[in-house]
């Protein structure tokens, strides 16, 4: 990696060869081990990040339920401007922190510019949406009573997000959170913290900017199975955001349950496309193709599964092979390049032992799956894209595989069965139809369709936009966030009773003199 590069992006963000990995609402001090974080694309090591301990934890919370109590009481719309300046900053500085999301996660640099307009998005669509939480007002069977119902602030909230995407979904969850006047404790992923100190260390200018507590917003880095018990467990965080795999999701529910805390769970996609002979099998190709290999296939997103019409079967399956030879897989910070490493050598090890299983099971990869490691891949977590047929959901394409592992399978009939192979896994999160036929696609998203919380016609699954509410069902976990009413999972909801009529009306015809 250009050393000049590193040194440019690391000043124009704030970090520096050593970090802490706490920042407290005061300062930025660490008290557990320090951590190398190393780069994907070539292994080297990019910084060392000293991760946080209990004592650090207590600091972190106590500060955030501090600022809660202040945060709280600052009208919506000004909460709001604020959020909006801190979509002012991210636009100065999108171009260095999407070169450190490439830096750190492996996406080429397209995806990681890209995440960065999402954090701007977001932060846009807050600003509005802070003069817009409202609640409802109804008529009482009572005389000279008013009904209505109103949002308040719930309090801290904790997040949790993934490496996949750094620092897109913190900013869904926190630019919410806001201007619904809670404060919020991030939890980084373990291998992208310096994405998580430098989007704090932005936040933290913002809101001293405008004279706020700095604990509005906090970070504490360290390993899930350490620091998120701590979160998971704390009585004085009533919602916990998740983002990552479902065995995890299903730890942090139960435990938050537990305590009847309240959680956002954004889990496994094992998301597939119908291509039926009504199809633009052209369209249906360039689909396919990105929702496959866009981030490595290391999106909730990602396209998964691919079941096609019979008889159109194999002419789909030849132009999806022709533009997977033409990926080229390298570097993520050359332009040139369409697909980089994976996060890390467990992830290349773990697609290995799926294609090793999709043997066994009876399916046959037609395409790709081999680790590169020759010349110009050098320490890097490289692999070719790898395609493999299939009957239907063999055991195998049930679990979710992380990496561009895309499953090609064939259906007989009606669309009705090729949306019953669709819905025929454990997750719930985004599906597509490729079809120019009007009733194939209203019943692709009807009540007989698709179960998925994300239904697309003639789009691929991935790329969802934040004007609507993004999440899924079943093992996806059922959360919601980003666009549409998603900030009500943010708030407490209270309904209110205003009687001016000067007496006592009491139900059920009870009368006391």
């Amino acid at each position: 990696m250009n050393h000049g590069q590193r040194e440019k992006v690391f000043g124009a963000l704030e970090l520096s060869d050593a970090n802490a990995g706490v920042f407290d609402g005061d300062s930025w001090t660490a008290g557990g081990a320090e951590v190398p974080v190393i780069s994907p694309i070539d292994g080297s090591t990019l910084a060392r990040v000293r991760q946080g301990n209990k004592a650090d934890y207590e600091r972190v919370i106590a500060s955030s339920v501090s600022a809660f109590a202040q945060w709280r009481e600052v009208p919506a719309p000004h909460r709001g401007e604020i959020v909006r300046q801190l979509g002012d900053e991210l636009r100065r500085l999108k171009e260095p922190l999407g070169r450190l999301v490439t830096m750190e996660m492996g996406k080429c640099l397209r995806e990681g510019l890209g995440e960065v307009q999402e954090m701007i998005d977001i932060c846009d669509m807050a600003c509005g949406q802070s003069r817009m939480l409202h609640g409802v007002q109804t008529h009482s069977e009572r005389a000279h009573h008013r009904m209505y119902e109103q949002w308040h602030p719930l309090g801290v909230v904790g997040v949790i997000t993934a490496f996949n995407f750094p620092v897109a979904v913190w900013s869904w969850n926190t630019a919410l959170a806001l201007i619904c006047g809670d404060t919020v404790v991030w939890k980084p992923a373990s291998p992208t913290p310096l994405t998580g100190i430098a989007c704090q260390k932005i936040i933290e200018r913002v809101l001293r900017r405008n004279g706020m507590p700095a604990g509005v917003a906090t970070l504490f880095t360290g390993k899930g199975s350490e620091v998120g018990e701590l979160l998971l467990d704390d009585h004085r965080i009533p919602l916990i955001s998740y983002t990552g795999s479902t065995l995890i999701g299903r730890h942090i529910g139960e435990k938050v349950g537990h305590r009847l805390g309240r959680t956002i769970l954004e889990l496994g996609g094992n998301n597939a496309v119908i291509v039926t002979k009504n199809a633009d099998l052209d369209l249906a190709t360039k689909a396919v193709l990105f929702g496959a290999i866009g981030t490595a296939g290391q999106r909730c997103t990602t396209t998964r599964r691919v079941i096609v019409d019979k008889s159109i079967y194999d002419r789909f399956r030849d132009r999806l092979l022709a533009a997977y030879k033409k990926v080229t897989v390298g570097s993520p910070l050359d332009d040139a390049i369409l697909m980089g490493p994976l996060v890390n050598a467990n992830s290349v090890r773990s697609m290995q032992a799926a294609i090793e299983r999709v043997k066994r099971e009876g399916g046959s990869v037609t395409w790709g799956g081999r680790v590169l490691d020759g010349a110009g891949y050098e320490g890097g977590c490289y692999v070719t894209p790898a395609v493999a047929e299939v009957a239907g959901n063999l055991d195998i394409v049930k679990d979710e595989t992380f990496a561009p592992l895309l499953y090609l399978m064939s259906y007989e009939g009606d669309v009705a069965h090729a949306v019953a192979l669709q819905n025929g896994v454990p997750q719930g999160l985004s599906s597509s139809i490729f079809t120019n036929n009007l009733l194939e696609a209203e019943t692709f998203l009807s009540a007989v369709g698709s179960d998925c919380g994300i239904a697309n016609v003639n789009a691929g699954t991935s790329g969802a936009e934040i004007g609507l509410a993004f999440g899924g069902e079943k093992d996806t976990g059922g959360g919601r966030e980003s666009g549409s009413d998603a900030w009500k999972a943010y708030m407490r909801r209270q309904s209110s009773t205003i009687n001016w009529s000067g007496e006592i009306a009491l139900a059920q015809g009870i009368v006391f003199d």
